[in-house]
């Protein structure tokens, strides 16, 4: 029976390879060796790819479709430019888990010849192409989310989101690998392996979403869709300093998605936009809810786009660690010189209190396993596939009863008010800004606290991650005595796992959190605290 799943696994990485274009796979005279760990660099230094292309995947998304709307730039070259890049994206950080290379340039030739016979383009995503992540069901295509089991199981049908952006004009051309069933902080699965760091290999990119922070940090995307139900879109996105927003549930239409845990609600799942290019956020997060997602997905809220005025001088509470986990020394150093760049631009800055970080992070946990593991059972037994060594909390959970989950929301809900009241007891406070994780990027394994994203999940408030221009340095972040003064086992081993001199040169990112429903706020408010960053 254990090889009925690994051979199903090899059959379906050899149709992932086989489907890249034999003119697309990178000669092994100038393809980069395992010793070079920042493939970025590479990407714009080859001649491998054409003038014409660097160009084209370096455009950020916003200008990339006012030259598409107006035919200086056709469809159909740039769907290609993206095409050949994630391709080579696929042969050296293992992102992706399927393509549609001819689909997408089909897709394309179609909208060039419709703006061509009528002047006007599809809609306000003309011939962009979108990435997306695996969960998302694209008719013809699996949507394995990591297990063997669901692997040569196409979707019939097509995801909500998937038809919104196909009417609003985006090009589909390629869907980015997971972690198993998508809980885990890490993009790595019995299927297709573990997806890569572009900017540094022996790194993470993060999980859920990280073969597309993989993509998109490599140039082999410019727009790309992922999910957040503990922090997949935040966590990869600052693995490799990348932009997301983290929306409430129901702003965008999560209907048809397939899911790891299907039918558990306790803590939804959301999706989300994921840029090098923070305009790309916003252009997407528009565009989706100028859609009337509720009119297709019975669980979106009707709340149309809100233009949320400028607000010059924000009060921010500053999160400085959770109680749990110390941030590690490369994000402590970025969140206290973004704070008192925040300050000297006018902002006021308090400290936040984060005694009911713990208590929510625990519920989130007993919420995953509360069904015993079974759903991830169930998946894995069909074809003998293993639990992966990063999921035991689900091998070894024990299923709760409905009434011991029904007092699990009464805790919850209880949490959430507490929340809310201490909100509200910070007189004009709006946003909340702290680390997206304790980690800039760690390396591959080592990714083993999401408590400063998994928070946001359970009170479903908006957030965003970016990148604050800072980064990780040997010399200046260490730490002299690991588990010293820690505060708490996990803390303890957070702080022996560092290794400063594999994380030098990282990208370190901040979260910023608004209240719920506030996804406009939070936008505009990333915005104000770039701008004090030096940020444009």
């Amino acid at each position: 029976m254990a090889a009925k799943w690994e051979t199903i696994a090899a059959a379906k990485r050899k149709a992932l390879a086989d489907s890249i274009p034999k003119e697309w796979i990178i000669p092994e005279n100038i393809k980069p060796g395992d010793d070079v760990l920042d493939v970025t660099a590479w990407a714009e230094d080859t001649d491998w790819f054409s003038d014409e292309e660097k160009k084209i995947t370096s455009t950020p998304a916003v200008e990339l479709l006012e030259k598409l709307k107006t035919g200086e730039l056709s469809a159909e070259v740039v769907t290609k430019a993206f095409c050949r890049r994630a391709a080579a994206a696929q042969q050296l950080t293992n992102c992706l888990t399927e393509t549609m290379f001819d689909y997408a340039i089909s897709t394309a030739k179609k909208l060039d010849a419709h703006l061509k016979s009528t002047g006007k383009p599809i809609g306000p995503l003309h011939g962009l192409p979108v990435s997306l992540k695996d969960n998302f069901n694209v008719k013809g295509l699996d949507s394995t989310v990591g297990f063997a089991s669901l692997v040569n199981d196409p979707a019939t049908y097509d995801a909500t989101l998937v038809d919104i952006l196909r009417d609003a004009g985006a090009v589909f051309y390629v869907k980015t690998n997971i972690p198993t069933a998508m809980m885990i902080a890490e993009s790595v699965n019995n299927v297709f392996g573990r997806t890569l760091n572009p900017r540094n290999r022996k790194l993470t990119s993060g999980g859920s979403s990280g073969g597309e922070s993989a993509l998109l940090a490599f140039g082999g995307s410019v727009l790309g869709v992922g999910t957040d139900i503990g922090g997949s879109l935040r966590i990869p996105a600052a693995c490799t300093g990348i932009y997301t927003l983290r929306p409430s549930f129901g702003r965008f239409p999560t209907l048809k998605c397939r899911a790891g845990l299907a039918g558990q609600e306790a803590v939804n799942s959301v999706n989300g936009p994921m840029s090098q290019h923070f305009s790309a956020v916003k252009l997407y997060s528009k565009t989706v809810v100028d859609s009337e997602p509720w009119l297709q997905d019975p669980k979106c809220i009707p709340i149309p786009w809100r233009e949320v005025p400028r607000k010059e001088k924000l009060k921010i509470g500053v999160i400085w660690d959770d109680g749990i986990v110390k941030p590690l020394p490369p994000v402590t150093r970025a969140l206290k010189e973004t704070v008192e760049k925040l300050k000297s631009a006018g902002h006021e800055v308090v400290e936040w209190d984060t005694r009911l970080h713990a208590p929510l992070i625990a519920v989130m946990g007993k919420m995953f396993v509360a069904d015993g593991g079974k759903s991830v059972e169930k998946l894995l037994q069909p074809t003998g596939e293993p639990f992966r060594p990063e999921m035991t909390q689900y091998q070894d959970a024990k299923e709760m009863g409905v009434y011991e989950l029904w007092q699990l929301h009464l805790e919850r809900t209880s949490l959430l008010k507490e929340y809310l009241d201490q909100w509200n007891a910070c007189e004009g406070l709006d946003a909340l800004l702290g680390p997206t994780t304790p980690y800039a990027s760690p390396e591959h394994g080592n990714f083993k606290y999401v408590g400063y994203t998994g928070v946001f999940n359970v009170l479903d408030y908006s957030s965003t991650s970016f990148p604050t221009g800072f980064y990780a340095d040997k010399e200046v972040d260490t730490i002299e005595n690991p588990g010293q003064s820690a505060l708490s086992d996990s803390c303890t081993e957070t702080q022996k796992d560092y290794n400063p001199h594999v994380v030098h040169g990282a990208p370190i990112s901040l979260q910023l959190t608004a209240r719920k429903l506030e996804d406009e706020k939070v936008l505009m408010m990333t915005e104000v605290v770039l701008e004090a960053l030096g940020i444009s």
